[in-house]
């Protein structure tokens, strides 16, 4: 598929952008993605791999981290709209036996109950966190595979009741590809590429390390890429800015992107109208949940009074209700490795996008997450006045 059409920023844009790449690692080097109604825009900054003073480009790879969770959102919104499975199946049903987690039977834990963070499962499954100590600058997660988790399941406690209350559960989005890829009997990376990457043409967008891509560094030393085995569905794609406008373009309109069969234009329409449709109620000022997207509906322009960002227990930044207003709504999602930061979001209403990828270490990850709420916010609100 052709590279997507798109210009450098305008020097009215250039300044907005200005912070934002403020607010990225310097060392790292970033690429931001900016959609306004039929402007396309891929700014560039800083090198990729710091010994070899390569410059980051629209098709250097970087690692999503949490923001891979949107692509197991689609995903599942995919398979339901073809009627492989059921947002309402019990987990058990695509585990063996003796995996299941235990829980009260009379209200099990759901497919959309891990795609929207309220299946009571902890952050992390049991016993994985002692093993990362040795290599939690390294591989902290490498050594944790599929076998392991299955294993971890069944001593793995469930606090509450099952779609209750939202707790962000790395482990059960994570379970949630591996459920998806039993009902489907593919691997998870295979299913992804044939269902979602493929169609909407994200050939760049996979979990493997695959070509050269970014590099995060600390105290002088490059750092190994981000492996995640055992639960790929949660953090562990990679990919580039040429693709992350195509996910973009997608979600704002998808009759922007091209599609090999009139059947997969069909499925995915529904799936990703499904996608951004929220799910849960907002838990004091949170956002509320979508399948793998967070969601935020913008006040009325007025001069709001400051209110404290709030925090996702994930680690990832939840920039909270601060910046510019809009009538409007936002809908979202973050994620960091230790050599990556991202963020993607973007309007339906306003017909406005905005991904960041950038390199470098994780400390600054935060107010770059928020810098890019803001940015987001911000081209809301002037686009709407535009």
């Amino acid at each position: 598929m052709n590279a997507p059409l798109y210009r450098p920023p305008s020097p009215e844009l250039d300044r907005l952008l200005r912070p934002l790449f403020h607010a990225a690692a310097p060392s790292g080097g970033a690429a931001v993605v900016v959609i306004r109604g039929d402007e396309r825009t891929v700014a560039c900054r800083g090198h990729a791999v710091r010994s070899t003073e390569h410059p980051v480009r629209a098709d250097t790879r970087f690692e999503l981290g949490s923001v891979t969770k949107t692509f197991t959102g689609l995903l599942l919104a995919e398979m339901a709209a073809r009627g492989e499975v059921r947002y309402d199946d019990p987990i058990d049903r695509y585990l063996p036996a003796d995996a299941a987690p235990g829980y009260p039977q009379e209200r099990p834990i759901t497919l959309l109950h891990l795609a929207t963070h309220t299946s009571g499962l902890p952050r992390l499954p049991d016993g994985v966190v002692p093993g990362q100590a040795p290599r939690w600058f390294t591989h902290p997660y490498a050594t944790f595979g599929p076998a392991h988790l299955l294993r971890a399941l069944p001593r793995t406690a469930v606090r509450g009741t099952p779609g209750a209350q939202v707790r962000y559960s790395n482990l059960g989005c994570g379970l949630l590809g591996l459920l998806l890829a039993n009902a489907a009997g593919q691997r998870y990376d295979d299913l992804l590429a044939a269902r979602v990457c493929g169609p909407l043409g994200l050939m760049d967008t996979s979990c493997g390390p695959g070509r050269e891509e970014d590099a995060g560094y600390r105290r002088g030393r490059r750092v190994p890429s981000f492996r995640l085995p055992a639960l790929p569905a949660a953090a562990a794609l990679r990919s580039t800015a040429d693709d992350m406008l195509r996910y973009l373009q997608a979600h704002l309109a998808l009759d922007a992107v091209p599609l090999p069969e009139q059947a997969d234009s069909v499925v995915l329409r529904t799936a990703l109208n499904e996608v951004r449709r929220p799910r849960t109620g907002g838990r004091r000022g949170g956002p509320r949940i979508c399948l793998g997207w967070n969601h935020r509906a913008l006040p009325a322009p007025t001069v709001p009074a400051p209110t404290a960002p709030a925090s996702l227990s994930s680690g990832d930044a939840d920039p909270g209700e601060n910046g510019p207003g809009g009538a409007d709504e936002v809908i979202y999602h973050a994620g960091a490795t230790r050599r990556s930061t991202a963020f993607v979001g973007f309007s339906p209403r306003a017909q406005v996008g905005l991904a960041v990828l950038a390199g470098g270490l994780p400390l600054r990850s935060r107010g770059l997450v928020q810098s890019a709420y803001d940015t987001l916010r911000t081209l809301i609100a002037e686009h709407g006045e535009g």
